[in-house]
């Protein structure tokens, strides 16, 4: 559905649906610059949004929330998990989780303090013990320049300090998350930055900024750099994925994880690069 379409669905304002989607409180994806609203993802949005009886216990929709992996991705697509995708950054997955909008929400998650990942932001947004996370991949993360890194470009300290145009992500998306961690490294904020006009949705979208010439850098997956110049900064950041106790053993995410053992998805990991998949399945957390 268009967004006149979905708006008179749910019999509101256009603009509140701009609203929902700058909030990403509506599933919803961009397709050659347009918004559009799969109606069966709607529906099940929907259906999470009705309010029952405490006793009565309500599947949640066979969605994949959370941070934005161009390997689990296409795994999903891949395996035939069933599992549809609204990625929306680490914090908006586990909110999602919690309130029984996705069955599955992938984060990446650092805290400062200790440099631990995900356990502590998995522990304060899932209480009650029903939860569980399961390790996918190592990660590398680091500056994605155009081709060839024609800027010269040496160090994070040194785009800030130049004035390059950064791609940067929303607000609470791992990456920009971890954005605001290594700047504090370097004694600078997210306020020292010279950002592009609007942030990048997923890790792609940030690599296509950088690509068309709409930023000058920005902090992303190797995965993700594709043909682009990549400045490695990050080698260890840890990806896991949340779920239920009850969901893990369900088809979708066995179907998943079994397929994840494939030698296709082996070859298609070492293509993208920058994936460590030494401990994919095990479990870190079990709340």
């Amino acid at each position: 559905m268009t967004t006149a379409e979905v708006a008179d669905y749910l019999r509101v304002k256009e603009r509140t649906i701009y609203e929902m989607v700058a909030r990403q409180t509506i599933p919803f994806s961009r397709a050659t610059g347009k918004l559009l609203f799969p109606r069966r993802l709607v529906d099940a949005w929907l259906e999470t949004q009705t309010d029952l009886p405490q006793n009565v216990i309500v599947q949640a929709p066979p969605i994949y929330a959370g941070s934005n992996d161009p390997l689990l991705e296409w795994a999903l697509r891949q395996s035939g998990a069933g599992l549809a995708v609204l990625a929306s950054g680490s914090m908006q997955g586990l909110a999602d989780l919690a309130a029984g909008r996705a069955v599955l929400a992938g984060c990446h998650l650092v805290e400062p303090e200790s440099g631990s990942w995900n356990i502590p932001a998995v522990r304060s947004h899932l209480p009650g013990g029903a939860h569980v996370l399961i390790h996918w991949a190592r990660r590398t993360q680091g500056l994605i320049t155009p081709p060839g890194n024609p800027l010269g470009i040496t160090s994070l300290r040194d785009a800030v300090n130049r004035g390059l145009r950064f791609a940067t992500r929303a607000e609470g998306a791992g990456s920009q998350r971890l954005l605001d961690l290594l700047l504090s490294r370097e004694g600078l904020t997210l306020a020292d930055l010279t950002t592009a006009d609007r942030p990048a949705e997923t890790h792609a979208d940030l690599a296509a900024l950088i690509e068309t010439g709409e930023a000058d850098c920005g902090l992303g997956l190797q995965a993700a750099a594709g043909r682009l110049g990549f400045l490695p900064l990050v080698e260890d950041e840890s990806f896991d994925l949340a779920m239920t106790r009850r969901d893990y053993f369900e088809p979708p995410i066995q179907t998943l994880l079994t397929f994840a053992r494939t030698e296709a998805f082996a070859r298609r990991a070492a293509y993208l690069g920058g994936y460590d998949l030494t401990n994919l399945g095990r479990v870190v957390w079990n709340g």
